[in-house]
């Protein structure tokens, strides 16, 4: 008998789950789709692109469940850099080689790549790029294109930007956003709409509501622009002629590789973290093959190159809100991918009546929650170790870039983790004539001197014990200087035993290691003479 009904079951049994969880995913992501191209600089037809590609593809390839792919903000601040260094055609072209780049990390079986990062690190890039969003979108607000020039200040032209009716709907937004996150909403049936969908719809009545004796109307500046019509009208081929290309002749162009590069390690870092998210508040507790994401994620990406969309990666937001609103397999993800098509084929006029300042607020609003003054009490109150990193990742990440920026923290946590494995690895104990020395644990070059100083300030008539027992591996030179010691300290009234030192030669003819059992207060033989 076929397995083929079997294999459809699961499916058709969760349908009452999964096809209410894509709307209410959908309902998310439009907003969160047009406001990260907005933010990114780009059209924001590469922006539903990127949703469509990450419900109708990733989703079919994906072994996750529950996790929604599309447009993440936490690609804004390399998607924006790239933009502007090597222009929109030469990010697709990047977004697709990043892509290839993916798929050659999960072939690799990179997908544990995340348990690399240091926590202090990730959380510090995060910030830095909400605190981009919210600086990158707060002239929006008011219904400015960008942040003006110093000498613009005043002007009239800077005048005739402003739009008193665009923050009044960024005002109005924050309020609704804020009200959204408390427990009271979040309990009663109003909590089943997403807020960024409340917002879009408050913004759009203030927009037709508001008197224009009382605040000036806004212009289609001040709104989504997508440059298509709607595809009923319009047919499939003024629709595909609208559709962004990468350039081949970008190819050439070195900074293209380094931007790929970069988009293939943040991509990958925050789909495995979203992923890891993603299976603890999965309520069947499923767990989600990393190598196989990867795969997914970088087809995506190329394809998402290859007709005009913003890069992808696995996005916590719209995962979450798939989770909370019952999702159970990947189809949920996969209508919502089916429902941003169908908006962006039949409904474009509808979604060009969304004002630019609703959107700007709910970036602010998320950009916000990722630099939450919060975070800086949580990293100062676990030690300078992760502060330190956190806090160098974050200031090089909005100073210089973002990948500079990451490894710029990773070096801070890497000086970390050698000045801790640097301060335990050696221990050194002197009562009288008495000393001990201990390797606590492998001991590298960087304890050189240190081991050479207590040596050297021993006194005559001292009895040295040095214990390498919990010490896997001694460096080299350690090991040379201690033998030369050994050698050496009987000349000066100095008696020396080992035990347990890996590596340690002791073929001197006075020589002897203690026994397993023989006490390191013991006088004992001397070793070495």
């Amino acid at each position: 008998m076929s397995q083929f009904p079997e294999a459809t079951d699961p499916v058709l049994r969760n349908l009452k789950h999964d096809v209410p969880a894509g709307i209410a995913v959908f309902l998310v992501a439009i907003p969160l789709c047009l406001g990260i191209a907005l933010a990114s600089g780009a059209p924001p037809l590469s922006g539903l692109l990127a949703g469509i590609i990450g419900g109708l593809v990733v989703s079919l390839v994906s072994g996750s469940a529950l996790s929604v792919s599309g447009p993440a903000a936490g690609l804004v601040v390399v998607v924006l850099s790239a933009i502007e260094a090597i222009g929109f055609a030469g990010l697709l072209m990047a977004t697709a080689l990043s892509g290839l780049l993916q798929m050659l990390f999960g072939f690799l079986r990179l997908g544990r790549i995340g348990a690399f990062v240091p926590s202090s690190v990730i959380k510090g890039m995060l910030a830095a790029i909400g605190l981009i969003l919210v600086i990158n979108q707060l002239p929006m607000l008011a219904g400015m294109a960008d942040w003006p020039a110093l000498e613009d200040w005043g002007s009239r032209a800077l005048s005739a930007q402003f739009s008193g009716l665009a923050l009044l709907i960024a005002l109005v937004s924050f309020a609704v956003l804020l009200l959204w996150d408390r427990p009271v909403i979040k309990r009663s049936v109003l909590g089943n709409l997403p807020g960024p969908l409340v917002v879009v719809i408050v913004a759009v009545l203030l927009d037709r509501l508001v008197p224009s004796a009382w605040l000036s109307p806004l212009t289609g500046a001040h709104r989504i622009e997508l440059p298509i019509d709607a595809m009923g009208v319009a047919g499939i081929g003024e629709f595909l002629a609208q559709l962004h290309l990468p350039s081949l002749t970008s190819l050439a162009d070195p900074q293209v590789y380094v931007f790929a590069l970069t988009l293939a390690l943040v991509a990958s870092l925050e789909t495995l973290l979203s992923l890891e998210a993603v299976d603890k508040i999965d309520p069947l507790k499923r767990h989600s093959p990393p190598h196989r994401e990867l795969k997914a994620q970088g087809l995506g990406n190329l394809l998402s190159g290859l007709v005009g969309g913003l890069p992808i990666t696995a996005v916590i937001v719209r995962s979450s809100a798939n989770v909370q609103a019952g999702g159970r397999s990947r189809t949920s993800s996969f209508v919502h991918g089916a429902l941003l098509l169908v908006t962006v084929a039949c409904l474009a006029p509808v979604l060009e009546q969304m004002p630019l300042a609703c959107l700007a607020a709910i970036l602010i609003h998320t950009g916000f929650k990722l630099a939450s003054p919060r975070l800086w009490v949580e990293q100062y109150r676990k030690g300078l170790n992760r502060l330190v990193p956190f806090a160098a990742t974050l200031t090089s990440v909005v100073v210089i870039d973002l990948l500079k920026g990451v490894l710029v923290g990773m070096f801070c946590g890497l000086c970390f983790m050698i000045r801790a494995n640097f301060r335990r690895a050696v221990s050194f104990r002197q009562e009288g004539q008495r000393a001990w020395m201990r390797f606590l644990t492998d001991v590298s070059f960087l304890n050189r001197e240190e081991v050479r100083s207590k040596l050297e300030n021993l006194k005559p008539g001292t009895h040295l014990v040095i214990d390498g027992q919990l010490a896997a591996h001694v460096d080299p030179d350690i090991r040379d200087d201690i033998e030369a010691y050994a050698r050496n300290a009987p000349d000066h009234g100095i008696s020396v035993q080992v035990r347990d030192l890996r590596g340690f030669s002791g073929h001197f003819p006075a020589s002897r290691t203690i026994d397993e059992g023989e006490s390191l207060a013991a006088p004992g033989r001397q070793v070495f003479g």
